[in-house]
């Protein structure tokens, strides 16, 4: 009877888990633009500094895509389908890299990319405190990726979380709030030039 039970819990466990898998592919799918608020949080890989920060994140598919930070610090990431510009108000400094050597396989490419299942091998992990989470892990390992490993959260259908563990040990908790989906997003909002007057980098 117990061991009975204990199946049932499992099957059960591993159908709730598999929601976040199917709540991502979803979408990824049917998700063709989207904006959210964002706070996020990153921790030292001692867990004895935290830093915060928020802003809006906005998205249309495939691959154009815009973070503006506006706490602490401003900042811009702008993906335009070609290239990826990072705007540095503080230091009047930009750096652009093409679109196919920036995103590769990082939680830009999952959200705002065209190839999921190409790119990412996709694990349900168990839920807590009312999110459904997943590992999505690269199928190239590369360390141009910057990050170690990658999980997807859930409320229900709607976006919840991104949990990012860098290659320098740093987690990185993004929360969202406020996800829209397929509504208007202007196209002004993922065309990016430089201000006059600061520095461009291209590494």
């Amino acid at each position: 009877m117990i061991r009975a039970l204990g199946l049932v819990l499992a099957l059960l466990a591993g159908a709730v888990h598999a929601d976040a898998v199917d709540a991502l592919r979803e979408f990824t799918r049917e998700a063709r633009t989207g904006r959210a608020a964002f706070t996020q949080v990153v921790t030292s890989a001692d867990g004895a500094k935290k830093k915060t920060s928020s802003g809006s994140f906005e998205f249309s598919r495939p691959n154009r895509f815009r973070f503006a930070y506006s706490k602490p610090y401003e900042q811009l990431i702008v993906g335009d389908g070609q290239n990826v510009w990072l705007y540095d108000v503080d230091l009047q400094q930009v750096t652009v890299r093409p679109a196919d050597q920036a995103l590769g396989a990082t939680p830009a490419s999952l959200l705002a990319g065209g190839a999921l299942e190409k790119d990412f091998e996709l694990q349900a992990q168990p839920s807590a405190q009312g999110i459904d989470w997943l590992q999505a892990t690269p199928r190239a390992k590369s360390e141009a990726s910057g990050f170690q490993s990658l999980r997807v959260g859930f409320r229900g259908r709607t976006l919840a979380a991104i949990e990012l563990l860098d290659n320098f040990g740093q987690r990185s908790l993004l929360s969202f709030a406020d996800v829209v989906t397929n509504g208007p997003v202007p196209a002004e909002a993922f065309r990016f030039t430089p201000p006059q007057g600061v520095a461009v980098l291209k590494p």
